[in-house]
């Protein structure tokens, strides 16, 4: 109906419905190329005039998967437009001689402006969430594509803001949601609050059968439940909290006490000069005597317009890193030498009397180190699961965020004797699928050792039974991607995902926040009744509450916080998404 009317729209499925195969199977209606089964009258309709070619624009890791799955279900002439031969592509495109061309994000980014010359039948964007910021240079190369028949592929409509969703359906269907000015999405965020007023849920409801009934018009969404829910066995999602190391925790302490974070902690408070103003208004908006800051402002004496908030970032994957593991805060040799010695700096602080236990301020080299359990909670939790799982003959995907926590774990499962492949951003594109087909294939490979940003797209690991994400996301949409490559259609065993979290840390915050855009984007696309858990409203100064007050990220989520408190919250609330776990405790 969209194609008739000289429309786009998104396909949004559940992730491992087959997107990419029912994609094929509508442009061979289209282009008659099964007049068995295809659509004559779609065809008869539209075959005025010749019709120009397809574009397809999607993640790099599965860019020979179309191809391929092209040349198993449709007689289309396909080009790949990446790589060295992107010039004789494009001169046979110019010539007629290409009716599918498939190319990557970056490539289109880089080189859009040739490919938009160009007057496109159809334009297929694959994981299209990646459209979502509409400020981005790809979002911009993206809107330039000539054709009125945009069609957006995702399983995650929405990740983080429900402006996002404004920004992917103003792309496939331009005007669909009405002009941006006059998109509100703030009914359905306050009426989500946990102490809302009745009439704040009355207009959040209204508001979200309003959007639904609109976004019905321009979207076909099925989810695995409705649609092959009796072929599977079903998954199991456990967010499991890891005591971390005590050594650990001596680290994430000192942390803290560093004047950049205490600087945030305090921000609020009145200045010790007498002034009536805060500290972040007076004496403290600065921190000459910092760590972060002076590499920060290296050359800016006097900061910048955004201090001391400019900090929050560099403070927050800080915390991460050293809940993850230890050796991510020792500098990485791949930086530029003064952020090497900036790095070493800021080790040396937070180590302090440890520093001989961690083996200095510099990047271990040892394997015996790197691959010990003994001061990282999380790898003590993921030995004692991944043990159980190689007796009972499981094959495992295990995914990290970090390219330098993938060497670390690859470390580890050789020392334990692990069979594995590994995925990561470097991995050539012309080996990733021959990877997954000899995972998929090989009863020897044991785990999958993936980076989610290389990785949580379009993979197809189906002879996997157990996930683990080792680092969660601030995005949701990253773990549930991750997670999707192995639950999905060609899943003939019970699927076990495990959410790998420090317990007491800032990963408690990442898990909350998860919680609270999932349930966003369950009220936005779907139309769904949530629970209302949290009273922080997403980008409102007057509601920031316990998920956005970036003064509580660190005053709240520290050590004394414990797994047991975080439960017994997550329990109050009516909390009951997923399997929660306490592990690996000392």
């Amino acid at each position: 109906m969209l194609y008739r009317s000289n429309h786009g729209g998104i396909l949004g499925d559940d992730m491992g419905l087959g997107k990419t195969i029912q994609t094929i199977a509508f442009l061979a209606a289209v282009y008659g190329k099964d007049e068995e089964y295809g659509d004559s009258r779609l065809l008869k309709e539209n075959q005025i005039g010749q019709k120009g070619p397809v574009l397809i624009i999607c993640p790099t890791s599965v860019i020979c998967n179309w191809k391929c799955e092209f040349s198993r279900w449709a007689p289309f002439n396909v080009s790949l437009y990446h790589g060295s031969s992107r010039e004789l592509i494009l001169e046979k495109l110019q010539a007629n001689g290409v009716e599918v061309l498939v190319t990557s994000f970056d490539t289109f980014r880089i080189h859009g402006n040739l490919l938009s010359e160009i007057k496109w039948e159809i334009v297929v964007v694959d994981e299209a969430h990646r459209l979502k910021n509409e400020k981005s240079k790809l979002y911009s190369a993206c809107l330039e594509i000539k054709t009125h028949r945009r069609i957006g592929l995702t399983g995650t409509i929405m990740q983080n803001k429900i402006m996002e969703l404004f920004n992917l359906f103003d792309w496939a269907a331009p005007g669909s949601l009405g002009a941006r000015e006059h998109f509100y999405d703030e009914p359905l965020k306050h009426g989500q609050r946990a102490t809302a007023p009745e009439r704040f849920i009355r207009v959040a409801g209204e508001r979200k059968q309003h959007l639904v009934a609109v976004l019905h018009k321009y979207m076909l969404r099925r989810t695995k439940e409705a649609t092959i829910g009796q072929l599977m066995l079903g998954k199991e999602d456990n967010v499991v909290f890891c005591a971390m190391s005590e050594l650990q925790k001596r680290v994430y302490q000192r942390m803290l006490q560093l004047p950049d974070v205490q600087c945030l902690i305090n921000k609020d408070l009145p200045c010790s000069c007498g002034s009536p103003l805060a500290q972040v208004e007076c004496c403290k908006r600065i921190v000459p005597k910092g760590i972060i800051w002076p590499y920060l402002h290296r050359g800016s004496p006097e900061g910048c317009d955004s201090c001391p908030f400019c900090l929050v970032l560099p403070c927050l994957v800080r915390l991460q890193q050293i809940s993850n593991h230890l050796e991510l805060i020792k500098p990485n040799p791949r930086d530029e030498p003064d952020k090497q010695r900036k790095d070493a700096e800021f080790a040396s602080a937070v180590f302090g009397p440890d520093i001989d236990m961690v083996g200095g301020n510099a990047p271990s080299k040892s394997f015996m180190d790197l691959s010990d359990t003994r001061y990282c909670g999380k790898m003590r939790a993921l030995e004692k699961l991944m043990s159980s799982w190689a007796l009972m003959g499981d094959k495992i995907l295990l995914f990290s965020y970090s390219v330098r926590m993938l060497d670390i774990l690859e470390k580890f499962l050789i020392r334990k004797g692990f069979c594995f492949s590994r995925l990561d951003g470097s991995t050539p594109t012309n080996m990733r699928q021959s990877l997954v087909d000899e995972f998929n294939s090989s009863p020897s490979k044991q785990v999958f050792l993936i980076s989610t940003r290389a990785g949580g797209l379009g993979l197809n690991l189906v002879s996997a039974n157990r996930v683990v994400i080792f680092d969660p996301n601030w995005n949701p949409a990253q773990d549930l991607q991750a997670q999707d490559r192995s639950f999905r259609f060609g899943q003939r065993r019970h699927v076990v995902v495990f959410r790998l979290l420090a317990a007491g840390s800032l990963e408690e915050l990442v898990y909350s926040r998860q919680v609270y855009k999932q349930q966003l984007s369950n009220i936005a696309v779907s139309g769904k009744m949530e629970k209302r858990y949290f009273e922080g409203v997403q980008d409102c100064k007057e509601f920031q509450g316990e998920l956005f007050e970036s003064a509580i990220c660190f005053a709240i989520f520290q050590i004394s916080f414990s797994q047991v408190k975080f439960l017994n919250y997550m329990k109050s609330k009516g909390n009951s998404t997923q399997n929660t776990m306490v592990i690996s405790r000392s």
